[in-house]
C-alpha cells in the first residue's frame, strides 16, 4: 500500500524528478558498493555529483541488481524516497536538498550528517509557523551561544583567525546560532564613528563574521544596539544628540526624541541594506542571519508605566519590517513582567525587576515581533552566592515564561542569555553543568510537549587565548570537557528530534505522532 501511495503521489511530477531519483540512486550506489566494484575497476565516489545519468549507467550495466538493490535499500531506510516522493508542491530543488540532508558520501561510506553536508541552495531563510521554528518546512530547535565581540576581533588580521575558531569549536559541539554585536558607536574600533558615519575596516569585519558563520552553518542573530554603555549604547547616542545642541537630561531620551530616533533608524538602515564585500550578498536577504535583535537588554528606569519604551518597540519593529520582512525580529528583553500583568511580577527574581519600564507580555505582542527573548541571570538577579535557590528559580523563570509564550503570545521564546560566573562566591564546574543541564531539560520538556520552548544561547563561548576578554562567563570548551559533552548532547537530542518529526511529518502523519516516540535520557 505504501508503495501504490507513493506512486501516486508521483504520477505527473515529470521526467526531470524521476531523473533526479535515478541520478541519487546511481550516485548511492556508487557510496554504497564501492567495495563490490574495487575488485574490478576503480571509480571514485566524487564522481556522483558530475557524471551524467547516462555515464552512470553505462558503468553499471555490468554489474546487475545486486548493486542497485543494496543501494536503493539504503535510500529507502535513510528517508531518501519519503524526501524525493513528497507532495508536488515541493520543488525539484528543495527535493534535491530534502535528499542530501541526511547522507554525505566518503571513500570508506556513509555518516549521519547535519546542516553542515546541507546544499547552499538549502540555506534558507528560518521562519516562525506558530509557536516553532521552522527551516524549509522541518522544525528547528536552537542550541546556540552568544560571543558579543566577534567584530571587533576580526577588524585586526592578529586577531580574525579567533573569529573561524570560536565558529569550528561551536560547530564541532553542534551548536547552531550565535548572538553578536552589530554595533559599537563611538568608542575603540567603533563602526559607527558619529551619527551615519562609519569605519569600513570595520563593516569589512563584520561582513567577515557573516561569511564565516555561513561557512560552518552557524546563524547569527545580531543586535543593533547597547542599553549599556559598553560598545557605545544608548548613552553614545545622546552625546551625539548633546554634541548637536539638542536640550537632553536622560539616556532614556534615546527612546523618545526625535532626532535619536532617526540617528538609531539610519544605523538600521544602513546595517540591514549593506551587501557583504565577502558574499556579495545584501544581510536583509541572508539566511545566514537569524533575526534582528532592536536592542540588547533595553531599559527604560525613567518611565515604570512602560509606555515609553512601548512606544519606541512599536515604532521600530515596523521600521525592521518596512525595510526587511524576511527576516525574524526579536526586542532583546531579560523577560521582566511588568504592570500589564500584576498577578505575573511573582516570578520576577526581585521587586526592581518591575520598575526598569519593560513588560514582557506587553512588550511582545507588538505587530511585527516574531519570538519573545528572556535571559536568564540568578546570581545577577537574586545573590552573587551559589545557592540551590538558583536552580529553582531557574525552573520557575524558564516555565512561567515558556508558558506565557504559548498561551498569551502564540510564538517561541528563546532564552537568549543564561550562564553563571567563575567570580561568584561558591562557584564551581559542577554547579555550572547543573544550571546548563537544568535550562536544557526545561526546554526538552517543552519540545516533548510541542510547547514554545524554542531554544537557548548560553553566554558565552570563548576560544582559548582571549581570557583578558572574560567578564566571569566566559565558557571555553577544549578546557571544559563535561560543559562540552552536556551542550553536545543537546545538539544531538534536538537535532534527532528535528529529523524525527520532518521524517514522519512528510508522510502525513500529524506532529504529535512523531513526539509520542520522541525519547530523551531523564538525566544530561
Amino acid at each position: 500500500m505504501r508503495w501504490q501511495k507513493a506512486r501516486q503521489k508521483c504520477k505527473g511530477l515529470g521526467v526531470s524528478l524521476w531523473k533526479k531519483l535515478l541520478h541519487l540512486l546511481l550516485s548511492h550506489v556508487l557510496r554504497l558498493s564501492y567495495p563490490i566494484f574495487q575488485e574490478d575497476t576503480v571509480i571514485s565516489p566524487s564522481l556522483s555529483h558530475h557524471t551524467s545519468v547516462h555515464g552512470l549507467t553505462a558503468q553499471f550495466s555490468r554489474y546487475g541488481l545486486k548493486a542497485i538493490y543494496v543501494a536503493f535499500i539504503h535510500i529507502v531506510l535513510l528517508g531518501h524516497v519519503s524526501s524525493l516522493l513528497d507532495d508536488t508542491r515541493y520543488e525539484n530543488s528543495e527535493l534535491e536538498e530534502s535528499a542530501g540532508y541526511y547522507v554525505s558520501s566518503s571513500s570508506m561510506g556513509n555518516r549521519f550528517t547535519g546542516l553542515d553536508e546541507m546544499d547552499e541552495d538549502a540555506w534558507t531563510m528560518v521562519q516562525k509557523s506558530g509557536n516553532q521554528f521552522i527551516v524549509n518546512g522541518q522544525p528547528f530547535y536552537v542550541n546556540g551561544f552568544n560571543t558579543y565581540w566577534l567584530m571587533v576581533f576580526a577588524v585586526d588580521q592578529s586577531t580574525r583567525g579567533k573569529v573561524s575558531e570560536v565558529f569550528q569549536q561551536a560547530s564541532a559541539v553542534g551548536l547552531s546560532v550565535c548572538r553578536t554585536w552589530a554595533f559599537n558607536d563611538g568608542q575603540w574600533r567603533a563602526l559607527q564613528t558619529s551619527p551615519s558615519v562609519y569605519d569600513e575596516d570595520v563593516f569589512k569585519a563584520l561582513d567577515f563574521v557573516v561569511s564565516e558563520a555561513q561557512k560552518y552553518k552557524i546563524r547569527l542573530i545580531l543586535s543593533l544596539v547597547n542599553n549599556w554603555e559598553a560598545y557605545g549604547g544608548k548613552s553614545q547616542y545622546v552625546k551625539w544628540g548633546k554634541a548637536a545642541g539638542l536640550n537632553l537630561t536622560s539616556d532614556d531620551d534615546f527612546f523618545s526624541h526625535p532626532t535619536l530616533k532617526s540617528y538609531y533608524k539610519a544605523h538600521v538602515h544602513t546595517v540591514l541594506n549593506r551587501v557583504n564585500t565577502i558574499t556579495n550578498i545584501t544581510y536583509k536577504d541572508d539566511p545566514t542571519i537569524f533575526a534582528w535583535e532592536l536592542m540588547n537588554e533595553p531599559r527604560c528606569e525613567s518611565d515604570p508605566s512602560g509606555n515609553k519604551l512601548q512606544a519606541w518597540i512599536e515604532e521600530m519593529a515596523f521600521y525592521v519590517k518596512s525595510i526587511d520582512p524576511k527576516h525574524l525580529v526579536e526586542i532583546g528583553l531579560e523577560g521582566f513582567y511588568g504592570p500589564s500583568t500584576p498577578n505575573k511580577v511573582q516570578y520576577n527574581p526581585n521587586t526592581y525587576a518591575q520598575q526598569v519600564g519593560t513588560d514582557f507580555i506587553r512588550n511582545h505582542q507588538v505587530l511585527g515581533i516574531d519570538f519573545a527573548s528572556v535571559h536568564i541571570y540568578p546570581d545577577s538577579w537574586i545573590s552573587q552566592s551559589i545557592s540551590d535557590a538558583h536552580v529553582e528559580f531557574t525552573k520557575s523563570w524558564m516555565q512561567a515564561h515558556i508558558d506565557d509564550a504559548e498561551n498569551f503570545l502564540s510564538m517561541p521564546v528563546v532564552f537568549s542569555e543564561f550562564g553563571v560566573s567563575t567570580k561568584d562566591p561558591g562557584y564551581n564546574a559542577t554547579y555550572r553543568d547543573t544550571l546548563i543541564s537544568t535550562v536544557y531539560k526545561t526546554l526538552l520538556n517543552s519540545t516533548k510537549k510541542g510547547g514554545s520552548g524554542g531554544g537557548s544561547l548560553l553566554w558565552q563561548l570563548f576560544p582559548e587565548g582571549t581570557d583578558y576578554m572574560d567578564d566571569g562567563y566566559a565558557v571555553v570548551l577544549s578546557k571544559s570537557s563535561s560543559t562540552s559533552n552536556i551542550i553536545s548532547l543537546q545538539s544531538t537530542r534536538l537535532k534527532s528530534f528535528n529529523s524525527l518529526c520532518s521524517w514522519r511529518c512528510r508522510w502525513g502523519c500529524k506532529r504529535k505522532h512523531a513526539l509520542e516516540n520522541f525519547h530523551y535520557h531523564d538525566e544530561l
